[in-house]
């Protein structure tokens, strides 16, 4: 019998051999062959932003090129410690809907230890100004959840139907935080308060209420029922007790197993799908199945079979801390079914920062005065420099 003989183009193979040994150096370079092998426990904080640092030191460089023609119109926004009195801070609330804004949420996004994603699907994002001094003090973005997540579909109680006919009512907060000088004064708590605003609901419905689905082609009654925040370094220090009586409560779900595809860099992902084109695979085009988390991860684990690489690479070992949301007074019994109308009563904006003013902010400031210390000139010259280093 004779043997199987391989008739693809020899560039073709020579570019998956590429391929297969470009990731598995770069697996080697981030030191995470002991958790596929399950030899190692979660990597602390400072261990998760070092395994962070080559893609998000990629990630800064690319957007601050992009950025620095803007500089000079952007930076001014975020304050100077000089420039912030606890007392008359004034949060609002203001949807991302024009380019300047963009901008400036996408300066913001570069002050954070691990790379930001841009959000998957369906998307909506806000920047938190203070009224006072018209500075920057966070933001915060929802996007589609991912479809497959165990402990959030057992605490919720889902069956696959439910979830399926249901997910469309949840969104994933994908970035959530305080820009400094705020972010000294646990103003990231602030920020994650007005998640469960009123303004954020009315803008899901605004946006999303009887529109068609990318992936199920139907139109759905959705609205913002339940949110979910996963933390980025293990235990949350932010979502940890956000808690705001009558008004906002981040609901402690469980921890996620470590699965994922944040130490697969955009460079790889993209080859990788040039690989399955190559073979004539429908996930190399990721549109047709709703351009989500859930389908990276397929297009990933979808590449490593044809380059004869285990599957466990999407181990990285990182078990992240998971919370929910509830939006509705029956948000589970509508998220099951057991409801066909949703009881939805939500805060006004200002009516939860002046809450999480009272709670956190301003006890903090007159604990810590290091806000007080911070400049902008701080941001830039670390940008800059990581800039030098490309």
């Amino acid at each position: 019998m004779n043997a199987m003989v391989d008739t693809r183009p020899v560039r073709d193979c020579l570019f998956e051999q590429a391929l297969r040994e470009k990731v598995l150096e770069h697996i080697e370079r981030m030191g995470l062959r002991g958790y596929q092998n399950g030899e190692s426990s979660s990597p602390t904080k400072d261990g998760v932003r070092q395994l962070h640092r080559a893609h998000r030191e990629q990630f800064l460089t690319r957007e601050f090129s992009a950025l620095r023609p803007r500089i000079d119109r952007l930076l001014p926004l975020i304050a100077d410690g000089r420039e912030v009195v606890p007392e008359k801070i004034s949060p609002a609330i203001v949807m991302v809907e024009n380019e300047h804004d963009s901008l400036l949420f996408r300066l913001a996004t570069l002050i954070w230890s691990v790379p930001v994603s841009r959000g998957y699907g369906r998307r909506m994002r806000f920047l938190v100004i203070d009224q006072a001094n018209q500075k920057l003090m966070g933001i915060f973005a929802l996007g589609d959840p991912v479809f497959n997540l165990k402990v959030r579909d057992d605490w919720i109680g889902w069956n696959v139907r439910n979830r399926e006919a249901r997910l469309v009512n949840v969104m994933d907060g994908y970035v959530i935080g305080a820009v400094p000088p705020y972010s000294f004064m646990l103003g990231g708590k602030l920020i994650a308060s007005l998640v469960g605003s009123r303004e954020v609901s009315e803008a899901f419905i605004a946006k999303y209420f009887m529109r068609t689905g990318l992936i199920s082609g139907e139109a759905k009654e959705a609205k913002l029922v339940l949110a979910t925040v996963t933390s980025a370094l293990g235990r949350s220090s932010i979502y940890n007790r956000v808690k705001l009586d009558g008004l906002i409560e981040f609901k402690r779900i469980g921890w996620t197993s470590g699965w994922g595809h944040f130490h697969i860099p955009d460079d790889i992902f993209r080859e990788m799908r040039k690989l399955l084109e190559l073979r004539g695979h429908p996930y190399a085009r990721g549109y047709r199945y709703g351009q989500g988390p859930n389908w990276r991860i397929r297009t990933i684990r979808e590449a490593l079979k044809l380059l004869a690489i285990d599957e466990d690479l999407l181990r990285h070992g990182i078990a992240r801390e998971v919370f929910g949301i509830p939006l509705a007074n029956n948000w589970r019994e509508y998220l099951t079914g057991t409801d066909d109308r949703v009881d939805m009563e939500r805060p006004s904006g200002e009516v939860v920062a002046k809450a999480a003013l009272r709670r956190w902010v301003i006890p903090r400031s007159l604990r810590d005065d290091r806000y007080r210390q911070w400049t902008r000139a701080e941001l830039l010259e670390d940008l800059l420099l990581v800039s030098s280093r490309a």
